[in-house]
């Protein structure tokens, strides 16, 4: 029952990451395992049942994907036409007027949530074909803002950092073991960091594919075929 275990690892993750303190210049910190639960409960559960053979994994939420809907990379499209969830999204607590949660009527696209679930789309069909063997989760269930600004986890003041990581790292080593993958596949280079790091003594397969972000020169250059062509090559994808 690893979609089960799933669930509950996140419950703890949301429960560890709630308790600790951001300060400057982090100025908000949204979490939608808090106001976007039922959608990501929902994801996990349809979709979550192991054994997976490929676990993709993004560094943290972005501001109009998985901070909109919970889902991760969660660009609107994807998550609502083809990976078919629907589940109801409330407001935070506490929002920047400027980065407001508007869930399933926010009319922003996530680039790199459209880039990651296209490709796999145009090579699998069907969501329930693609997570036959694949599963997408992100290391970090945070996205922190500094005023309007997105401030990714990786710039965090060390002392903020440290307890961030311990948390994360142990959310990641419960998702590995319930879904026991031969591959982790980190969505960028900090994500593959950061999965040698909290994997370091378990028996699975480590490597990246360029992140799908605009702000990378490199990714908008053709990014699903250099994502295909490093797949193929590691022969995680044949």
């Amino acid at each position: 029952m690893s979609a089960g275990a799933l669930v509950a690892a996140a419950r703890r993750l949301h429960e560890r990451t709630a308790a600790l303190e951001f300060g400057p210049p982090v100025t908000h910190v949204y979490a939608p395992l808090d106001y976007a639960w039922a959608v990501h409960e929902q994801y996990l559960s349809r979709y979550g049942e192991g054994p997976k053979r490929v676990l993709f994994l993004g560094m943290n939420p972005g501001p109009f994907g998985m901070v909109q809907t919970g889902v991760p990379f969660g660009e609107i499209a994807a998550v609502r036409d083809w990976l078919g969830l629907d589940a109801p999204i409330v407001r935070p607590v506490r929002e920047h007027p400027q980065r407001p949660i508007e869930g399933w009527a926010c009319r922003r696209s996530e680039v790199s949530g459209a880039r990651l679930w296209g490709l796999f789309r145009e090579r699998f069909g069907t969501a329930a074909a693609f997570f036959t063997e694949h599963f997408v989760a992100n290391y970090c269930p945070l996205a922190f803002f500094a005023g309007t600004r997105n401030f990714t986890p990786d710039k965090l003041p060390a002392a903020a950092r440290t307890a961030l990581l311990a948390a994360c790292d142990a959310h990641l080593r419960e998702v590995v073991e319930a879904l026991r993958p031969q591959w982790v596949i980190g969505v960028g280079a900090w994500a593959e960091q950061r999965a040698r790091e909290a994997l370091e003594d378990l028996p699975v397969r480590i490597a990246r594919i360029l992140h799908p972000s605009p702000a990378s020169p490199a990714a908008n250059r053709g990014w699903a075929e250099q994502a295909r062509e490093t797949l193929t090559e590691l022969d995680v994808w044949r």
